[in-house]
């Protein structure tokens, strides 16, 4: 190696040391403790559980009286409040549940560190037991799509009937996946991100999953980025990403009895159209609703044309 060359090495070598020092410095974003977030994210009529070892985030609206209630599971990186316009639309006319599932939101990381798919369903099943719910209609989005058709599957006396909104299930192929996502799958730089959350990444995951980008608001970035940094949050979103991989039960999804409502997005990038019509062609007693200008988030998205689609399958409590 010349002097030259040498030099070129170490220079080269300093400036990405110091970019890399310069992008954590700007971008540091220490965890933040749950008592912190919950005075802007757990207002009324939030509360707290004890489910297990998990302290678990919930919200419960709607008629006590109702026999059969709507209980709603949120996907990868979310929380209960993606259901917020959905929920208010329902809850005069349902009784309404919703949580944060173990790993995000304000529930936090699982302390056995478990992300497997039969975890989360028992998960669900103990989190009914403790709302005292013996059977409920089951409805989720994305991973909690997946979680939904899954307790159907192994649990099928707690399910009714089932809504899968851009469900997650098939190993599927994206045809855009948001950063976010893929920098949670990079074991590399696990130590780095376990600090550092640009919110610009945030926005783009978020816009990624909408079909109309224009609807993402600073609020619902603040709340996407916020609830992400609550403590363990990061790291749990990695070790989900590691653990529980899509395809796993989908050999089972043709057990499926339930009557089961299937709404997707057209413009949803991440699992496109076409494994909705999967859903279609292996639950025999389904239906699907398209829409042509929604993404992976149609009930954040629209709510009123998700409350709608609901309550049609639905029928009177």
């Amino acid at each position: 190696m010349t002097e030259r060359f040498r030099q070129i090495v170490l220079l080269t070598a300093a400036l990405v040391i110091g970019g890399i020092a310069v992008f954590v410095v700007a971008n540091w974003e220490p965890n933040r403790s749950v008592e912190e977030l919950a005075v802007r994210w757990a207002k009324p009529p939030s509360l707290f559980i004890e489910v297990g070892d998990l302290l678990v985030h919930v919200r419960d609206e709607g008629p006590r009286d109702d026999q059969m209630p709507l209980v709603l599971l949120h996907g990868t990186g979310s929380s209960l409040h993606t259901w917020d316009g959905l929920a208010d639309l329902l809850k005069n006319d349902r009784r309404v549940i919703r949580f944060d599932l173990p790993g995000f939101g304000l529930t936090g990381p699982d302390p056995a560190n478990d992300y497997a798919l039969e975890t989360y369903v028992q998960f669900v099943v103990d989190a009914l037991d403790t709302l005292d719910v013996d059977r409920c209609i089951l409805a989720g989005n994305s991973l909690g799509g997946y979680i939904a058709w899954a307790t159907a599957v192994l649990n099928p006396a707690r399910v009714e009937k089932l809504v899968l909104i851009d469900a997650s299930g098939y190993n599927f192929e994206s045809q855009s996946v948001p950063i976010g996502f893929r920098l949670a799958r990079m074991p590399l730089i696990k130590n780095i991100v376990q600090d550092v959350l640009p919110r610009s990444v945030v926005e783009s995951s978020v816009n990624n999953v909408y079909g109309d980008p224009s609807r993402v608001t600073p609020e619902l970035v603040d709340r996407y980025f916020e609830l992400a940094t609550r403590e363990g949050n990061r790291n749990a979103l990695m070790e989900r990403m590691r653990q529980l991989q899509p395809g796993t039960l989908a050999e089972r999804i043709t057990d499926i009895t339930q009557p089961t409502l299937i709404l997707w997005g057209k413009k949803d990038r991440l699992i496109p159209l076409r494994y909705g019509e999967q859903f279609q062609k292996d639950i025999a007693q389904s239906k699907l609703v398209i829409w042509e200008e929604l993404g992976h988030v149609p009930h954040e998205e629209d709510p009123a044309l998700a409350a709608k689609a609901i309550l049609d399958f639905l029928g009177a409590p």
